[in-house]
């Protein structure tokens, strides 16, 4: 695991992305606030990792302008109006569903407001990623949101799909296409974000535990 995580670090780095480690999740609270100003405008994808890393409880704590997904009574149409807004927010913190040693980062989402934050609008991103989502190469990347994230993800979020019911994909070591045609189906857009443009817009924190999903 040192191996892989100094060969991801420096792929990662090579890629133009900043990197920082912390080796629990109790220090991940305190590192992104020394990354974002106060009062900066901070938005969120969908993530359990950050909720078990702490990094929602700081952005509620009052420093941030937190377009908030998560607050309690919006509507459906209000949710989505604060996706709308995240793409223009000063940060937009996230998780992500695999790393790979080549330094890529693997997402797929539904409704794909995530990874079109991840890949343009907000002025910088943050990354929180266990080492649990390190993985080989972008074949694994396919693999574990197969058989690790997207199942899990399905049944948090009461997905009647076959993933959610059986543990896995309906076909595990195939494609991301190659998956159900539930209308719950949560695997509909990949994002594969490799070497960028801008060598200070995206902070990946490595926590040298495992985390969320």
């Amino acid at each position: 695991m040192n191996v892989s995580l100094e060969k991801t670090v420096e792929n990662l780095r090579k890629n133009h992305m900043l990197v920082h480690y912390v080796a629990t999740r109790q220090e991940v609270p305190a590192l992104v606030r020394s990354l974002m100003p106060s009062a900066s405008s901070v938005a969120v994808g969908g993530s359990v990792t950050l909720d078990e890393t702490g990094v929602l409880d700081l952005l509620r704590d009052g420093t941030y302008r937190f377009l908030d997904r998560y607050a309690p009574g919006l509507t459906r149409d209000e949710v989505e109006g604060i996706f709308r807004a995240s793409f223009d927010a000063d940060w937009y913190i996230t998780s992500t569903n695999a790393i790979t040693e080549q330094g890529e980062l693997y997402n797929v989402d539904g409704n794909a407001n995530r990874i079109a934050a991840l890949a343009y609008g907000p002025r910088q991103v943050i990354v929180v990623a266990g080492v649990n989502k390190l993985v080989p190469d972008l074949a694994a990347a396919v693999h574990r949101v197969k058989t690790v994230a997207a199942p899990l993800n399905a049944k948090r979020l009461n997905k009647s799909t076959p993933c959610a019911l059986c543990g896995q994909c309906v076909h595990p070591e195939g494609s991301l296409t190659e998956g159900c045609d539930s209308p719950d189906r949560i695997c509909a857009s990949a994002l594969i974000t490799s070497r960028q443009i801008r060598s200070d817009r995206i902070h990946v924190i490595l926590v040298g535990e495992p985390c969320g999903y």
